[in-house]
């Protein structure tokens, strides 16, 4: 059966599109070459535990913020969203001095205005931007403009403390930190709407988002294939005309959406006398964003939940152009799951700082460069050397949290006893096998589930330079293909979403 149209990959972005095309009557195939859907929206479970891989939490979930109404729109809303701590729902940790992220964008200013007097005045024109900048719709001039802005710059200009031009970045880890090219723009959405709409988590694991897409897209009849990988895009009369997958099965339709990296693409069109040689040489040479390295440790119960994330630095440079280059750990994002979530997304009861913190994620940028010398092995069948570098690191990420987070590196070691051990199995009917207590991921990790190239955080590189060249539209030079997802605009749960809208207002007005 030809479908209107075919989604290739069932990250975020594809399946809001999915939703969104099928609600207008459109008959949807979504195509996954992995076997779950999900993309970076995946968990995975140990021993009866989840654990999540790209979500962690989210901002402007409150009534009136845009993100809101769109998850709303989505049936997102029906999810157990639970609001992190309004007071500080990040606390940022230079050289020793905490700074919390407080709700609210005069709230914010002025809190930041209590340690920087001298700052006040400024620090109110900047929330004001930042405001702005988050209700701007993605296709306004003025986003252009900010675009074409380089943030480390505009911050130097505006204020005069560099601690305060630090502490601005403290949360903006969730993106790549680069001085000589992030936008403003992109760095203003790393922040504000959690400011504006308040941070958010959700009380179950990202595949609850998944899930609950993938039935509403089928109650509309349309269909999410697993285990399909399109290998190539096969092209008539100068438009897409089907996808041709691995499992042999070839899909046609009249419109297709790329929810996969750009570079892989246009790599999927063999022959295509819609795409020059030159533009092909424009997207190889895009750059792609520094990976991530993380750790997940399930504790003992000895550490209190904590509302809150806490980000930790070394040193008091977060704007350093090698913070993406550094080979040890200075910078270190602490995420708490909230309650017994991580164990079972079924159990919603509210957390609070009496329920213990039963599986705590810390998070670091790290160049790609590093794990260049395993690009070839694949998950599973890696070198001694690539654990012996993977261990390194979490040790470094252990030791850099437990300055804000004393016993962390005792949490998270065998249980004493297997009575310890077995309330967090108390709902399962069979006896377990022990856990490991710590998991990791590298770029590797990322690259091998979801294909990103060489295992890229955000995506392609955003450069204030070069915001033509870098920024890309969701329409291509083929007529009937269109891209979504990370790799376009924004990152993250919020900027993935927007992106996936901009690209259904583009095929609709086709």
């Amino acid at each position: 059966m030809k479908s209107d149209v075919i989604i290739i990959g069932s990250g975020l972005g594809g399946l809001v599109c999915a939703k969104i095309l099928a609600e207008k009557g459109k008959h949807v195939t979504v195509l996954e070459r992995h076997t779950v859907p999900g993309g970076c929206l995946q968990s995975y479970r140990r021993h009866g535990i989840s654990f999540d891989t790209g979500l962690h939490y989210v901002g402007g979930l409150a009534e009136g913020f845009r993100l809101h109404d769109i998850f709303e729109r989505l049936g997102l809303m029906r999810l157990p969203w639970q609001r992190l701590d309004p007071d500080g729902f990040d606390l940022v940790t230079i050289g020793g001095e905490t700074f919390p992220f407080v709700e609210g964008y005069q709230n914010f200013a002025d809190t930041l205005a209590d340690r920087f007097p001298h700052e006040r005045k400024t620090l109110h024109k900047y929330v004001t931007l930042m405001e702005r900048a988050d209700h701007l719709p993605l296709g306004d001039p003025e986003v252009q403009t900010l675009c074409s802005i380089n943030a480390y710059d505009y911050l130097h200009e505006l204020f005069h403390d560099e601690l305060l031009v630090n502490v601005l970045a403290g949360n903006a880890l969730k993106t790549e930190l680069r001085r000589e090219s992030l936008p403003l723009f992109n760095f203003l959405h790393a922040t504000s709407s959690f400011i504006g709409g308040g941070a958010w988590r959700l009380q179950g694991c990202g595949d609850d988002i998944v899930r609950l897409l993938v039935t509403d897209i089928e109650a509309m009849g349309g269909q999410v294939i697993t285990n399909s990988e399109v290998v190539e895009l096969l092209e008539t009369n100068v438009t897409t005309a089907a996808a041709r997958c691995t499992n042999g099965e070839t899909y046609e339709a009249d419109t297709f959406i790329s929810d996969i990296h750009p570079q892989q693409t246009f790599a999927l069109v063999k022959e295509s006398r819609r795409l020059s040689r030159l533009f092909r040489r424009r997207i190889d040479m895009l750059e792609n964003t520094c990976g991530m390295f993380t750790v997940s440790l399930v504790t003992d119960g000895s550490i209190p939940y904590f509302n809150h994330n806490k980000y930790i630095y070394r040193q008091p440079n977060l704007w350093s152009s090698a913070q993406c280059e550094s080979h040890s750990v200075d910078r270190v994002m602490v995420s708490c799951m909230a309650g017994n979530t991580g164990i079972s997304s079924s159990l919603g009861a509210q957390a609070s700082s009496s329920s213990p913190a039963h599986v705590i994620d810390l998070l670091t940028p790290v160049p790609l460069s590093l794990f260049q010398p395993w690009a070839d092995s694949r998950i599973c069948h890696r070198p001694t050397d690539y654990q012996v570098l993977k261990k390194q690191l979490a040790e470094e990420c252990i030791a850099l949290a437990e300055t804000v987070l004393p016993g962390l590196s005792e949490a998270y070691k065998p249980y004493k006893s297997y009575e310890s051990y077995k309330s967090y199995k108390s709902y399962e009917s069979h006896e377990p096998q022990k856990p490991h207590k710590l998991y990791t991921s590298t770029p590797l990790t990322w690259r091998d589930y979801t294909l990103t190239p060489l295992g890229s955080a955000f995506g392609l590189r955003k450069d204030s330079r070069q915001p033509l060249l870098t920024i890309l539209s969701p329409r291509t030079p083929i007529p009937n293909l269109f891209l979504t997802g990370q790799n376009l605009m924004l990152h993250g749960l919020e900027g993935v979403t927007m992106t996936a809208l901009q690209t259904c207002q583009a095929l609709l007005h086709v």
